[in-house]
């Protein structure tokens, strides 16, 4: 079909889109491309929202809180057990931590410096500079996919980094973090947290103990990994109580209401039910180990993962990334391929359940033996 844009703006005729992964309605699909969590939601999420809607229909009539408060005020309680200090004034919820994070560059990053951020890391950055017309500077990973912040030792307008780094999963310290936000004090310091739970000692490795220290940190995360609610959309960010309130503004000049009901209640019920996450993130670290000694017995360099994925490169040389993923989807298993110069050798590879990686591993076990 031919698109007549006419009437459109110059801005939306030069936008370059985010291009979501697929979502496949095909049966028996083996989906290992989007980092979904493969464990359903907390019990007493599902419940908690159908009890909503059974016990009362003013809670669709009426609109929700604008404000998130009881949200906000549940992601407080979860919290003060590693940083007591939090207040729901450190936080801002939205729909989505997309959402929060397009609030985040129009409210924060400047026009007339650069925006800093690595050369590999999540597409949409790109796509949100342009949208509001920030310019950026993409700093270059090294050759182990590291990021070295010596290289951001410059004027900017503001720096963002995903952390762990996706889709190379790996952790940068804390130290690291403190150290740009200290050689940076008239910036906003960004450090998108998606998959943060799936570190080690996600505590020990969150820049969130660092808002108390420095009013130009922003962190953000989301409820779509850790706490499988990807269908609800719901995202937050915790930073000094200053910078929440510019959110706040720009949000109410924006849209007032970007949670509805359900998922308010949702994510509330959701992270009250600590015991329930704790075990599934734990089981999620445990498959993903086992996924990378299975593919390093493949022969896939399988970088160090601090997520509930894998980038792995090939090293045979009849396959490549590109001719695998090809391959795997014939036999309905999705993967990610990027085709950035940088990251073309690479396959991104969701943390399945034990079903889906022996699925996954069978599969690879016969293209590199046939190969």
């Amino acid at each position: 079909m031919t698109i007549n844009n006419r009437l459109w703006s110059a801005k939306v005729r030069n936008l370059n889109p985010y291009v979501p992964g697929e979502q496949s309605k095909q049966e028996n699909l083996c989906k290992l491309n989007t980092n979904e969590n493969p464990f359903p939601p907390s019990p007493k999420a599902i419940n908690a929202m159908r009890e909503a809607l059974a016990n009362s229909s003013d809670n669709l009539r009426l609109y929700p809180e604008p404000e998130s408060i009881t949200l906000r005020d549940e992601i407080v309680k979860y919290y003060n057990h590693y940083y007591p200090e939090m207040t729901h004034d450190n936080v801002f919820v939205g729909n989505g931590s997309d959402e929060v994070l397009a609030l985040i560059f129009s409210c924060f990053f400047v026009k007339d410096r650069p925006l800093l951020m690595p050369d590999v890391s999540y597409s949409f950055y790109p796509v949100y500079a342009q949208h509001y017309g920030i310019t950026t500077q993409s700093i270059p990973l090294k050759a182990d996919f590291s990021i070295d912040t010596d290289d951001y030792r410059i004027p900017c307008g503001g720096i963002i980094l995903a952390n762990p780094n996706a889709p190379t999963s790996i952790l940068l310290g804390l130290d690291k973090i403190r150290k740009l936000a200290s050689e940076h004090p008239n910036s906003v310091i960004v450090i998108d947290e998606a998959y943060i739970d799936y570190a080690d000692e996600p505590k020990n490795a969150s820049a969130i103990g660092l808002i108390k220290e420095f009013d130009n940190i922003v962190v953000v995360q989301t409820f779509s990994k850790s706490r499988a609610l990807a269908g609800l959309r719901v995202g937050m960010a915790f930073a000094c109580p200053s910078l929440i309130t510019a959110l706040t503004i720009l949000k109410n000049s924006f849209n007032s209401y970007p949670l509805d009901m359900l998922a308010q209640i949702g994510a509330a019920a959701s992270i009250a039910d600590s015991e329930y996450f704790e075990e599934k993130r734990l089981e999620v670290i445990h498959l993903r180990n086992k996924l990378e000694k299975s593919l390093t017995a493949l022969g896939f360099e399988v970088l160090p993962s601090a997520t509930n994925f894998v980038f792995v490169k090939p090293n045979h040389k009849t396959l490549s990334a590109q001719n695998i993923a090809d391959k795997l989807r014939e036999q309905g298993i999705l993967v990610r391929h990027f085709s950035h110069v940088r990251t073309k050798d690479y396959l991104r590879i969701t943390v399945g359940t034990a079903e889906q990686n022996l699925r996954l591993i069978q599969a690879l076990q016969e293209l590199v033996w046939f190969a």
